[in-house]
Parts: structure tokens; sequence; C-alpha cells
């Protein structure tokens, strides 16, 4: 995996933008991935290996859009391969499947936004920082 991008690399950023485009794919939507062998992918989903994987990396993130505390995903938790994977990998059992270093917590929206790369989506994803008395009016 030479010159592959990595969980610990990624912890380095620490705005929702800036993890966003190291992770940006580009790709396009109806870009093939699995095409017709998309049974593959669908049955690594549902091993145990998987599941167990995706279990300690939700734990990991705390449940957290692109592991940013703060960020707390409402709803489907989405376990992105920050590499992707290819059909290959999984008939050949690669490491980078249930690697951690290649996995991270993403909401539906960012798991998208990701690989078809909707730019406008990152100024709507920043953790918004509280003050005292701010949701207070007669307090300003």
């Amino acid at each position: 995996m030479t010159n592959s991008k990595r969980y610990s690399d990624l912890l380095s950023y620490n705005t929702f933008e800036d993890r966003f485009n190291y992770l940006k794919l580009n790709s396009n939507v109806g870009d093939d991935t699995f095409g017709f062998d998309r049974y593959l992918n669908q049955q690594f989903y549902k091993s145990k290996e998987w599941k167990n994987v995706r279990d300690y990396v939700i734990t990991r993130d705390n449940g957290c859009d692109l592991g940013i505390p703060g960020m707390e995903i409402q709803g489907p938790i989405y376990i992105h391969h920050i590499n992707p994977i290819s059909i290959e990998d999984i008939e050949h059992s690669s490491e980078r499947l249930l690697d951690p270093e290649n996995l991270i917590c993403v909401s539906f929206e960012t798991h998208n936004a990701i690989h078809y790369g909707d730019d406008s989506f990152v100024s709507r994803n920043t953790v918004i920082e509280r003050s005292h008395n701010d949701m207070c009016p007669w307090k300003k």
C-alpha cells in the first residue's frame, strides 16, 4: 500500500474541511466499482470479521463524522475505506479490508461527498463553538 492514505495521518487535520479534502476521491456517479460482482462486497460486509472491525471503528471514532469530536452522526453510521477496495482485495482477503488505519466513520452524506466531490457540502459541516448564554437572546 505505497502512497496510501492512513487514519493516523488523517488525524493531523483538525477541521472537517481539511479531513474531507484529504479523503475526497472526485469520482463520478455511475463509475463502476464492483459492477456485476457487487455480491462479493455484499458478502464481505455481512461477515463476522467486518462486523467486529466496524464496531471497533465506531467506538474509536465515537460515532463522529470523519472522527471529529462534536460531529456526532445522526442516523446510520457508514464505515468508509480511506483507500477504496477492489474485487481483488476481496478475492485475496487483502489486509486493507479490515485494517483500522484504512477505515473512518462517516455519515451517508459525507460518504457520497467524498466519492463524488460535492464541496458545497463541506461548509454545512463545521462544529459550532458554543459560548455562555449564546442561546439566551436577552443575555448577549
